[in-house]
């Protein structure tokens, strides 16, 4: 314990007198965390559109208006031909093309329908389904405006849907109110979703990254060599190294939380103690990941590569950005042993669901399960190299 404490405080003062070490322990991740909460969105504020009226009538003006007073849609270029609607779009100067087509308001006046096409770049799939789900919502509630004046009550208006064979319902028929409402993030705020996930990217980092790095610089220096000579157990050694980044990240995580609840004003409606607890675990395998990352690097740049090609991995497979659920099978399975996925998804069960211990403890054992392999394997393969 003796030798174990000295090299703590040999430790401690080794990294507390970097101050690049310093600055990527304790700014930079409140800085990534202020910007990337407010970059990392799915929202799609506004749409650049082009408008392709080949109707000109007050129901197709109608349209076009309604979409714009959501704020949503911004009406960019307009003219009479599809073709140069396609050239803006390729040229991505909009990012959808309202198509009103001819009679437009004829057909909603004799046959209670009429169709309207919405095309859009889709290269970004996420905001395209977005700018989808606006329109239509938009576009639904102004053909019930248009239906309740013709004298029906049934949608006249799809956004490129084909004619329906269906009778159209006269006036008199009962009215049926759908009321919606979003449990756990009621405001469909995407911060309250996302803010949790970024806290863990930034845990994992200064876990993962900073223990490969601190390592390989012993290497790099000539002293991990020097060390393993004296009498101090290999053990001792491995702890010394990963208790100060421990407790940095620990640190940091706490720190995010209070940046987390002052600055964007997530809920946190568990309790914290079981996200400490639960970061304890985690850190034990995010540790021996960067312990083990250290004994495949020789240099420092080395190390920073192997990290961050393997968080890309973690990260897009971690339901961070797309669920789990919509990834195929075989992904599926692989998420088990991603120790993001699971601590992302407690640290979202607990802070917006308030989620109990009970309700998160296969996480718990699946993070444990890997930590311990994860620094076991870590350990070994360290011992066999430094031997």
């Amino acid at each position: 314990m003796r030798a174990l404490r000295f090299l703590l405080q040999k430790e401690f003062r080794q990294i507390l007198r970097d101050r690049t070490i310093v600055g990527m322990l304790f700014i930079m991740p409140i800085v990534q965390l202020l910007v990337l909460a407010n970059a990392v969105t799915f929202e799609v504020r506004s749409a650049r559109t082009y408008v392709v009226d080949a109707d000109h009538s007050s129901m197709s003006r109608g349209v076009v208006n309604r979409l714009g007073a959501s704020g949503r849609f911004v009406f960019t270029e307009s003219s009479q031909s599809m073709r140069l609607a396609d050239d803006a779009m390729l040229a991505r100067r909009v990012d959808m093309i309202l198509m009103i087509p001819h009679g437009f308001e004829e057909d909603i006046v004799r046959q209670r329908r009429a169709p309207v096409q919405i095309v859009f770049n889709a290269e970004d799939g996420a905001a395209a389904g977005v700018m989808q789900s606006y329109a239509s919502t938009i576009l639904a509630s102004y053909a019930a405006e248009l239906g309740a004046q013709l004298g029906v009550l049934a949608s006249p208006l799809a956004a490129g849907a084909e004619a329906s064979a269906d009778p159209v319902p006269v006036r008199g028929h009962p009215v049926i109110d759908v009321s919606r409402r979003g449990w756990y993030n009621e405001s469909l705020d995407y911060r309250e979703y996302m803010v949790p996930g970024i806290l863990v990217v930034l845990v994992t980092i200064v876990g993962t990254l900073l223990t490969a790095m601190n390592i390989v610089r012993e290497k790099e220096a000539g002293t991990l060599d020097q060390l393993n000579v004296t009498p101090v157990s290999r053990w001792t050694f491995i702890a010394a190294k990963l208790i100060p980044l421990w407790s940095f990240a620990m640190l940091d995580l706490a720190l995010g939380l209070i940046v987390a609840r002052l600055v964007f004003g997530i809920p946190m409606l568990g309790s914290l103690l079981l996200v400490f607890f639960a970061a304890t675990i985690y850190l034990v395998g995010a540790l021996g990941i960067g312990l083990w990352i250290s004994t495949v690097a020789e240099t420092q740049q080395q190390a920073m590569f192997v990290t961050f090609s393997l968080l890309m991995v973690y990260l897009l497979m971690s339901g961070l950005f797309t669920p789990i659920r919509g990834m195929p099978q075989w992904a599926q399975w692989t998420a088990e042993i991603n120790p993001i996925a699971h601590f992302v998804a407690l640290m979202r069960a607990v802070l917006l669901k308030g989620a109990g211990l009970r309700d998160v403890a296969h996480h718990l054992v699946a993070l444990a399960l890997i930590g311990i392999v994860a620094l076991g394997v870590a350990v070994r393969k360290y011992r066999k190299q430094s031997a």
